[in-house]
């Protein structure tokens, strides 16, 4: 929890989730980060019944999505685990990519290697599911894109119940690796495929405009040093041709009233209690006798007495 706190208190980017405060409990012996309130997320959105986003929407959220992106990797922050539960959404249209609990940072003083058991499954890049310890910013511009396509089709596009499954899903889209991929990888070839796959990314994105077409066939190589950064996908042409991204009051909005079910999560994984809390009573510091017990490390005491709904996950 120690790093958690410490990249969100170097992160600075309206499209990354900000601490608010940290707080302890007494009775609870807890400890609490307080975060704006988020009325939504991307899965949610993604999953509204008989309603797609339209394509200028798409643009608005993935450019908010790389922009979060580049201002982690420009301070040396791997998120790694970005999915559409995770990218939440305020009352505005505003995405903030939340939950840094796996977060952790990375670069060229780097000597420590680090895990490869990180991002949810379906979301996971291929040298993460080889095993790989010495990655960078791919792995997290992988998941975006998988998120783009996502929202293009209102599902998920990859999805395995156990990681050989998860890698073959991915060797079945994007084709075998070539030889010199596992030699430059520095990958153990143990789940190289005993047949070779053919791309079969035209026929998957056939009716997807050419320019997400080419986006997604960067960030989806399986070279991660392929995928390029952040930064460069930003400028792609996929952004600058018609239909541009809408504007933020054009963007779907879903109260709090209207959320579906927490329970009712897609992404390969079961909702963690530590990622949101999703009861009201969780979410506010409602009374003095709360605010008694609770010591804030937090400057921001302005907002505590205004008794604004906050965001508030538990340790």
């Amino acid at each position: 929890m120690a790093r958690e706190i410490r990249i969100l208190r170097r992160l600075d980017h309206p499209n990354v989730i900000k601490l608010e405060g940290i707080a302890t409990s007494r009775m609870h012996r807890s400890i609490y980060l307080v975060f704006d309130f988020m009325y939504s997320d991307l899965t949610k959105l993604i999953a509204r019944p008989g309603q797609r986003l339209t394509e200028p929407q798409i643009k608005r959220y993935m450019q908010q999505l790389l922009a979060g992106l580049q201002h982690c990797h420009e301070r040396g922050i791997l998120h790694r685990d970005i999915k559409g539960s995770n990218l939440l959404i305020d009352r505005h249209g505003v995405l903030k990519i939340g939950d840094f609990g796996l977060a952790n940072y990375y670069g060229p003083a780097r000597r420590r290697p680090l895990t490869s058991r990180v991002v949810t499954l379906w979301y996971r890049a291929p040298e993460l599911l080889l095993g790989s310890t010495d990655y960078g910013a791919g792995i997290d511009l992988w998941s975006a894109g998988c998120l783009l396509a996502e929202m293009f089709f209102g599902k998920p596009l990859l999805r395995a119940t156990t990681e050989v499954e998860q890698l073959f899903k991915i060797f079945s889209l994007c084709g075998s690796p070539p030889d010199d991929y596992w030699r430059k990888m520095k990958l153990s070839p143990t789940f190289k495929p005993p047949k070779a796959y053919k791309p079969t990314t035209a026929e998957r994105f056939r009716d997807l405009p050419p320019t997400a077409v080419s986006l997604l066939a960067t960030l989806l190589a399986l070279d991660p040093n392929a995928r390029g950064s952040a930064a460069q996908a930003l400028q792609s042409s996929f952004f600058s041709t018609p239909p541009l991204p809408c504007e933020l009051s054009e963007l779907p909005v879903v109260y709090k009233e209207e959320v579906a079910d927490p329970a009712a999560s897609h992404d390969g994984r079961k909702p963690k209690h530590r990622q949101r809390s999703q009861r009201r009573k969780d979410n506010m510091l409602k009374t003095e006798e709360q605010q008694s017990e609770i010591n804030t490390g937090s400057p921001n005491k302005e907002a505590q007495k205004r008794f604004i709904p906050f965001t508030v996950r538990s340790f």
